[in-house]
């Protein structure tokens, strides 16, 4: 009976693992933007937080506010990482509740 358990048991640690793994596949397939100043600065990443694109305005670029222009930006990139750590707590949270921080 114990072996029976323990198989039972390994069974699904692999198949935990194989959903992590697809889980992970999706958020570096996957895109996210954040913006700042009305869409003036726009920085895109992966779910894997690999930087992608960054776009800036040409509106928002003053030779005079480049402090400005550097706010927009950090705000942009601090939006972006937020939202790629809600994609992948969504994605990989419910994998530490059900592994109980196994993985």
């Amino acid at each position: 009976m114990l072996k029976g358990d323990m198989n039972k048991l390994m069974r699904q640690a692999q198949e935990l693992q194989q959903q992590m793994g697809k889980a992970q596949e999706e958020l570096g397939e996957m895109q996210v933007t954040g913006e700042a100043g009305g869409g003036a600065v726009a920085i895109t990443m992966t779910g894997q937080y690999d930087l992608i694109d960054v776009k800036i305005d040409p509106a928002a670029i003053d030779p005079e506010a480049l402090e400005m222009l550097s706010e927009l930006v950090a705000a942009a990139l601090q939006d972006c990482l937020e939202k790629v750590r809600q994609a992948s707590e969504s994605k990989m949270g419910k994998f530490s509740r059900l592994s109980g921080g196994m993985f």
